[in-house]
């Protein structure tokens, strides 16, 4: 352990990546006695592998029941450095990297970022895109504007809503969506669905998304506005979270963004990365470099820490292993409503292998999803039933 701690010395390391090894040997060494008794065998010569080691080493390998309670903190923020860290350094790879190293990058880590999954959100958000927000069902409008809820029919959002950029907890910004879609509808009208988008869009755009906060004595906030673009045009636009921050405008080489910084975002973020020769060359070879070319905006979220737990993190994933009656935290059933209920039975009976008299019981469906129960359980019970 004390080799693979001290190596990082004979490295040669950017400012950046100094900072970032001196900091974790700070928080090692509040450690070092119990860090020096696991054992280590890989010994890596870059800094990239020497962070995953060392997260495995102190995370998967450590005897906590020998740690005291005032160090668990700590292991916890160590653990918090090399993940940014890894997200950092592999971020930063994307100001070299030439496309076809990018693309070989997520179809390698495809499993460990749920890609499949992801990219049935892509597709969904395009099914819906044109459509305005003010007419979607509430259940899209989730899914659009990224905030997961007990409501989503797994059998019909077969992904995590929030992928690429989660908005929960952006309370304001959610209740101005649900009491006035309309008025983000007019500012999201200002970037177009096809072609470039010039920096007069983009500026009209944030003024008039900025206009619903103030003239409801609310502060206008950035992230959950990056989250609407990037769904609106997610060759254009790169969703940015508070917790991934740090890593990307490192990795950017530029200062990191406030919550307020809307003018910075298009210079620093969109125009940064639409600089990169990655995004500039892109052009697809196979299936699922078309896929990626058409969400290219979105590619940095995929060079973000992720290990083989992460799918599982997944709130669709989470979903699907509880209850199937979705219920409220008082235990009464939670009820859709009738235009959602409506809407999610019509597309699940339009499915080829849907023979007709199960469709002849639409009302019957509508009927039982519209009191908290799943699309494909209510069909698949009606099967059950009538054959």
């Amino acid at each position: 352990m004390k080799k693979l701690l001290i190596s990082p010395s004979k490295m040669t390391l950017g400012e950046q990546e100094n900072q970032i090894y001196q900091n974790i040997l700070k928080q090692s060494s509040e450690l070092s006695l119990n860090l020096m008794a696991v054992k280590v065998e890989n010994h890596p010569d870059d800094f990239l592998p020497w962070c995953y080691e060392l997260l495995s080493a102190s995370r998967d390998r450590m005897n906590y029941d020998l740690l005291e309670p005032q160090q668990l903190p700590v292991l916890k923020k160590l653990h918090d450095q090399l993940i940014s860290a890894i997200s950092f350094l592999q971020v930063k790879t994307l100001r070299i990297a030439p496309w076809p190293v990018v693309s070989v990058f997520v179809e390698q880590h495809k499993d460990v970022i749920a890609l499949d999954e992801q990219l049935r959100l892509v597709d969904y958000i395009k099914s819906i895109r044109e459509q305005s927000l003010k007419d979607m069902i509430p259940e899209d409008l989730l899914a659009f504007s990224g905030k997961h809820m007990a409501s989503l029919d797994p059998s019909t959002y077969n992904f995590d809503v929030e992928w690429f950029a989660s908005t929960k907890s952006a309370k304001s910004f959610h209740q101005m969506l649900g009491d006035l879609p309309g008025a983000f509808d007019d500012a999201l009208v200002n970037i177009p669905l096809e072609g470039d988008i010039t920096q007069y869009e983009y500026q009209q755009f944030v003024a008039a998304y900025s206009k619903i906060f103030t003239d409801n004595n609310e502060k206008p906030t950035l992230a959950p506005a990056t989250r609407l673009l990037a769904m609106r045009r997610p060759d254009i636009f790169t969703p940015i979270t508070n917790n991934r921050l740090d890593a990307l405008c490192g990795a950017l080489g530029v200062s990191k963004l406030k919550n307020s910084d809307f003018e910075r975002y298009w210079q620093d973020i969109v125009k940064g990365i639409q600089a990169m020769s990655w995004y500039k060359m892109a052009k697809p070879s196979n299936e699922l470099e078309e896929q990626l070319v058409a969400i290219k905006a979105l590619i940095p979220c995929f060079f973000h820490y992720a290990d083989a737990k992460t799918p599982d993190n997944s709130n669709y994933i989470k979903l699907l292993s509880k209850p199937k009656r979705t219920t409220t935290t008082t235990g009464k059933t939670q009820r859709r409503g009738k235009e959602s209920a409506e809407i999610l039975v019509d597309r699940a009976l339009a499915a080829d292998d849907i023979p007709e008299h199960i469709r002849s019981k639409r009302d019957s469906i509508v009927s039982e999803v519209q009191k908290g129960r799943s699309v494909n359980e209510t069909i698949s019970l009606m099967r059950t039933i009538f054959g």
